[in-house]
């Protein structure tokens, strides 16, 4: 059990990632500044439960714990109800900078276990456009009628964009990745929810040079292959499902086996969080103070905090509008000796 230390808001801090895609544009959307002067950082992993990028509490009592300990000491003041099911923080929350394009990439369902590594889930994801560049553009899914073969020949002539469905996004929008759909996207900066996994087979990478290496990236063309989906066509916007309007707007974006995420959107007092379950805030626009227990905890924007399940409802006070992501995941009707993941 963690030392006798009074349970709060943990707020974490940003883990910044290289990519060759990426840019610079994080830096308006986080506080912590990005490394390098022109380095491109594509990614901001900012709850990670992995070994080799643990995300770690940046403040008050916890300071320096990683969100594997607090939950190797305390599972069920962390996860609550779900204490049962997890050894892990199921979720990888990240913000994207997709200067350019990302690989044509497929992610392996949890049931696809000959092509995950020992330990490993699946990848289901999403993302929510945050901003829209000119040329911004999201590939999700193939077009109707490609087959197989259709894509494998566009890989042998480069012409794979030709096979994929796409759409030009606008601020806001929001897009659900399921396992097994090819997908990737450019010119976007974008809030990702994901299962904890770090598996990507690429299909074709757009004859990028990784500016460190000199050489082109790897390709897992057959894997990739293999763990595709063909059924999935045509992939565009969700439509939000609005709850609440009052005391400020929030929407219901993405409900899935994996993770529930709200966007909400007000300036007059609301709550967050819920009673014996975990939930991740994620502050995209605005300040404000989140109130628990007689405490006040500062909110500003590209802060992310997890309220454990033992904090229950939280108050949330807006200096003027602003606008936060809540995340949950979704409760287990009943226990049906799932081994914990």
């Amino acid at each position: 059990m963690t030392p006798n230390i009074p349970w709060y808001p943990l707020k974490f801090e940003p883990i910044y990632q290289y990519r060759i895609w990426g840019g610079r544009r994080l830096s308006k959307h986080l506080s912590a500044p990005l490394p390098g002067d022109d380095e491109p950082i594509g990614e901001a992993w900012l709850l990670s439960d992995r070994d080799d990028h643990p995300s770690r509490v940046v403040d008050g009592p916890f300071k320096g714990w990683t969100i594997q300990q607090l939950l190797k000491e305390s599972p069920e003041q962390v996860l609550g109800k779900l204490a049962w099911r997890f050894r892990r923080f199921p979720l990888l929350l990240k913000f994207l900078d997709a200067r350019d394009l990302l690989s044509v990439q497929v992610h392996p369902s949890d049931e696809q276990t000959e092509y995950l590594p020992a330990g490993e889930q699946g990848k289901t994801e999403a993302w929510l456009v945050l901003e829209a560049g000119a040329k911004s553009r999201v590939y999700a899914g193939l077009k109707e009628g490609v087959s197989r073969d259709d894509l494998i020949q566009a890989l042998a002539n480069k012409s794979v964009a030709d096979c994929l469905a796409s759409f030009s996004p606008l601020a806001g929008d929001a897009v659900f990745l399921p396992a097994g759909i090819v997908h990737s996207l450019g010119d976007l900066v974008v809030f990702e929810v994901q299962e904890n996994s770090d598996v990507t087979f690429r299909l074709y990478d757009w004859d990028h040079i990784d500016a460190k290496t000199h050489k082109p990236r790897d390709l897992q063309v057959d894997q990739a292959m293999a763990c595709l989906d063909i059924a999935q066509t045509n992939v565009g916007p969700v439509t939000p499902v609005i709850e609440t309007k009052a005391p400020g707007l929030r929407e219901r974006i993405f409900d899935c086996e994996h993770f529930v995420l709200w966007r909400l959107r007000g300036e007059l007092p609301f709550n967050v969080g819920a009673a014996g379950l975990p939930r991740i805030l994620v502050c995209l626009d605005g300040e404000g103070l989140l109130e628990y227990h007689g405490g006040v905890y500062t909110v500003n924007q590209g802060d992310v905090l997890l309220l454990s399940a033992v904090l229950g409802v939280c108050s949330f006070q807006p200096h003027g509008m602003v606008r936060l992501l809540e995340i949950a995941l979704p409760e287990a009707t009943e226990r049906k000796g799932e081994i914990p993941k």
